[in-house]
């Protein structure tokens, strides 16, 4: 076991690093008894809940509740809601999106149909809020409030995200709070609900969730950025989705803002317009992103929310080495491929 002791503390004060919490969620996972009738209905929750992916935010919030001081152990049906809410969020985004494919398998509406796309995601809130009632009621109480929270801004980032397709006019202001409330504020609250668990004070727990939230941020802009520029083989999504859904990311709205009035216009125009064959569409859109500065405009966002996340880390109350995990997280996000 790779463990971190510190000295004259007890047993719960040291922490693990990220691929051993990434392993006791699983394990936590694969107890939970999600195979029950009918089968159609809890099939579907069960596969898309082992297919995989990174299990960032529950890792958040088992990181986060030991960053406290606190034994990851009682962190874990608060980051299993977390990751039950995250995954139902992705099967109702994928049908919306007619996305074929998810983390590199076929997507849950594909596999079985449409209607049990969104009676299993419905399903999947209602069990994401079951894990809260292993708390006593004043860890109970504060969980959901934020996870209430959270969901509504997850669906208005959702909303705005569809509204801003048809739209021409969005500006980075818009983009920004769109993927905040799409993306971020689920990271944010991941690691606020161990520190929840860890029953800190509120000044170390909103610390925690501004970490969170530019965390995400980065995260997002860096899914924009590996969107159109990542490896086909590591990324698990269709590269170029973006592109072909005429959705207008960081990158887009850099690349019109920085481009001249006829590079902007084509871009628009690309935009504006479903092709049989999209190959030249995404190489096209990729060529603009490059020339007008927008691609490197985004890598250096992505710098600017990472570090002001570990601004925030500075000003927490928890030791170096505690520090030094939190920060080695964000370096890792920020290098991903994936």
């Amino acid at each position: 076991m790779n463990r971190i002791f510190e000295p004259h503390k007890s047993e719960f004060h040291f922490m693990h690093d990220i691929s051993q919490y990434q392993d006791f969620f699983i394990e936590y996972l694969k107890k939970q008894d999600i195979r029950k009738e009918p089968k159609n209905l809890y099939e579907p929750i069960e596969y898309i809940l082992g297919l995989g992916g990174k299990r960032m935010r529950p890792v958040l919030t088992l990181m986060a509740a030991e960053v406290f001081d606190t034994d990851y152990k009682e962190a874990l049906p608060a980051a299993m809601a977390v990751e039950v809410f995250h995954n139902f969020s992705l099967v109702h985004d994928d049908i919306m999106d007619d996305a074929p494919l998810r983390r590199g398998q076929v997507t849950v509406h594909e596999k079985w149909n449409l209607n049990t796309g969104i009676l299993s995601g419905d399903t999947m809130l209602i069990l994401a809020y079951q894990y809260f009632e292993k708390y006593e009621p004043g860890v109970f109480r504060d969980l959901a409030k934020l996870f209430s929270k959270t969901a509504l801004e997850v669906c208005e980032g959702q909303q705005l995200d569809v509204d801003f397709e048809k739209r021409n006019d969005v500006s980075i202001q818009e983009y920004l709070k769109m993927i905040e409330y799409k993306t971020a504020v689920l990271v944010a609250a991941a690691m606020k609900m161990g520190a929840i668990v860890a029953k800190t004070s509120e000044k170390e727990s909103d610390a925690i969730y501004d970490f969170g939230l530019n965390l995400g941020l980065a995260f997002q802009l860096q899914d924009d950025y590996l969107d159109a520029f990542g490896d086909p083989e590591t990324f698990g999504k269709q590269v170029g989705g973006d592109i072909i859904e005429n959705k207008k990311t960081y990158l887009y709205l850099k690349a019109v803002e920085f481009s001249s009035q006829e590079k902007a216009s084509e871009l628009q125009q690309l935009f504006s317009i479903e092709l049989e064959d999209n190959f030249e569409k995404i190489e096209t859109a990729k060529t603009i992103f490059n020339e007008s500065g927008a691609s490197k405009a985004t890598q250096e966002a992505i710098e600017m929310y990472t570090f002001k996340a570990f601004e925030t880390l500075e000003k927490m109350n928890i030791n170096a080495v505690k520090k030094n995990i939190l920060r080695t997280f964000g370096e890792n996000l920020m290098g991903r491929k994936v």
